[in-house]
């Protein structure tokens, strides 16, 4: 009745199962009420079928439910089952309405056919309606309600989603829009100036009053600002574009890209500029990404820089570790006094920019004291391609990720059936949690998800408690109404002794009961044939019988006025 896709083996043995236990159960109660032989097996195959076809078929499995109930005393475990698949998966208040509308008239009705008695019809009806509310309907309004809680609360999460995604399209667009104004200022006020520079250190190297000495020191100074104009024009053509260029072999003019071949370059230009500087490689040579091997020629760059401003002719140590999982990058320098150091400008950011460079590629940057002394940067960088772990801000982490399907499209989606604590990196430590506005209204996050869940198991208990009140307070009722109705169909064996044949009818019935309770439905006609042309009061006795399975019972017929015979006798139930 169901695509196979849609069944998991795990659910269709689940469903197997539960539909054998309730057919077992059916059977095993029909047993017990004296059934047997194939009556038994058709009970047990019924409520295996409709256990089966609930989901598929909820509205006609739940009236053929409503109309076998009554007549199948084990049928009361199907009914919680079918009432509560009825309640979430029929479409629409109305429809429901009207499912479980026929349901009750249906149930009402074989009720009454089964056990028709006039005088006891509205106890009858009572104690029907006081089952069906609690087998069915309670159990379906349930379902109902946490069917369309589990909705709303995936409806808000996919519109969650769609929100940020498009609030990081904003933000996308925000930022491209800056880095190309930020790009064209660059090129517009350091492209002028370098190239003003390359222009003058040129036409002064060729200059004949210079010696050898001063012609080779403004020829380092040319060659370095035509680089420095290549690696604006490359950092431009990143924040226009967002993409990085790969590494690059060596150009004509000797200068190297920017990677783990070019760090030889820039050890021969710190040798050049007097510096002592050692370069050694260690391991077997392996190529990394290009975003990776960029990443190390920066943090050789950034090391060598720091060192030049920092410890001006210290030693300089500059090792290439090739290891099994990762390469190592590690820059030393020598200590200085510190009167050598003098005022060095720095902007603070560099160490900064080296530590996100790497971690953007899957690696770590460290930089500290080392341990003879001087200063020591190391980064480690992966071989491959790693993604790093997302830094969520504060306002995009709900702490509700599901671990399936925690960012879509690189946003974090919020998954309200898994509830889980995420740390927070907005560089304050964890975030304290609490609530932030959002379009239209509030939502509740770290610090308020267990409050949330909390709350809303609280809500069903008290619907569940409402219920049960209120099915409590109705047995209470029907429990008070029976026992009242027991007097009025019950007499005691010594109140039989003392009527007599011949007495007067309405003397008679003066002194019984009038029988109209429901503890006499069923019965009329299955004692000794009543005389003809009479009229019989069947009443029970107070006294039990000899067994589980008959009932004492007395009988007056009056015709004529007169009470023409009495008779005690025993009925099956």
């Amino acid at each position: 009745m169901a695509a196979p896709e849609l069944w998991s083996p795990r659910r269709t043995a689940g469903e197997v199962v539960l539909g054998l236990v309730l057919g077992v159960m059916a059977a095993g109660t029909e047993e017990l009420m004296g059934s047997e032989g194939a009556r038994l097996l058709a009970v047990g195959a019924a409520a295996t079928l409709l256990s089966l076809l609930r989901r598929r078929m909820p509205t006609p499995v739940l009236l053929v439910t409503a109309v076998l109930a009554p007549l199948v005393s084990g049928f009361a475990p199907l009914l919680l089952i079918v009432g509560w698949s009825a309640g979430r998966r029929i479409v629409g208040a109305g429809r429901v309405m009207a499912a479980f509308t026929v349901a009750y008239a249906l149930f009402i009705g074989t009720t009454l056919l089964e056990g028709w008695a006039p005088s006891a019809t509205l106890t009858l009806v009572l104690l029907s309606t006081l089952y069906f509310l609690a087998t069915t309907l309670v159990p379906g309004l349930a379902s109902r309600y946490w069917t369309q809680r589990r909705t709303l609360l995936h409806a808000l999460q996919e519109r969650n989603a769609q929100l940020l995604r498009e609030r990081a399209m904003v933000a996308g667009q925000a930022r491209l829009m800056e880095r190309q104004r930020i790009a064209q200022d660059m090129h517009d006020s350091l492209g002028h100036q370098l190239a003003l520079i390359s222009v003058h250190t040129g036409a002064l190297e060729v200059d004949p009053q210079l010696t050898p000495q001063q012609r080779e020191a403004v020829g380092v100074l040319r060659n370095a600002s035509v680089t420095a104009m290549h690696e604006l024009r490359e950092v431009v053509g990143i924040l226009r574009d967002g993409v990085e260029a790969p590494s690059a072999p060596v150009d004509d003019s000797g200068r190297v890209t920017r990677g783990t071949a070019g760090i030889e370059g820039l050890v021969e230009a710190a040798r050049a500029a007097g510096n002592e500087v050692e370069l050694r490689r260690t391991g077997d040579e392996r190529p990394l990404a290009a975003a990776a091997d960029h990443a190390a020629y920066r943090i050789a760059q950034e090391a060598l820089t720091n060192a030049y401003k920092h410890a001006p002719g210290a030693r300089i140590d500059v090792e290439l570790r090739y290891e099994p999982d990762s390469l190592v990058v590690e820059i030393v320098s020598g200590q200085v006094d510190a009167a050598a150091r003098g005022a060095v400008v720095s902007g603070g950011q560099g160490l900064t920019g080296l530590r996100e460079r790497a971690r953007l590629v899957g690696g770590i940057v460290h930089a500290g004291p080392a341990s003879g002394g001087g200063f020591r940067v190391a980064g480690m960088l992966p071989y491959g391609v790693v993604e790093a772990t997302p830094l969520l801000a504060a306002e995009d982490d709900f702490h509700q990720q599901s671990p399936r399907a925690r960012y879509a499209d690189g946003v974090p989606v919020m998954d309200w059936s898994v509830t889980e604590g995420l740390p927070v990196r907005d560089g304050q430590g964890e975030h304290p949690g609490g609530q932030w506005a959002y379009p239209g209204g509030q939502l509740t996050f770290p610090g308020t998800e267990g409050r949330s869940r909390a709350g809303g198991i609280a809500m069903g208990c008290a619907i569940a408690l409402a219920a049960l009140l209120v099915l409590g307070a109705a047995g209470i009722f029907g429990l008070f109404f029976l026992v009242g109705s027991m007097d009025e169909g019950m007499i005691d064996p010594a109140e039989y002794r003392s009527v007599r044949i011949g007495d007067d009818e309405d003397a008679v019935r003066d002194r019984l009961p009038p029988g109209d309770s429901i503890m006499t439905t069923g019965l009329s006609g299955k004692g000794p044939k009543e005389p003809e042309g009479s009229e019989c009061l069947v009443l029970m006795s107070s006294d039990v019988g000899d067994n589980m399975e008959t009932e004492p019972v007395f009988r007056f017929c009056f015709r004529d006025g007169k009470l023409i015979e009495k008779k005690a006798y025993e009925v099956s139930r």
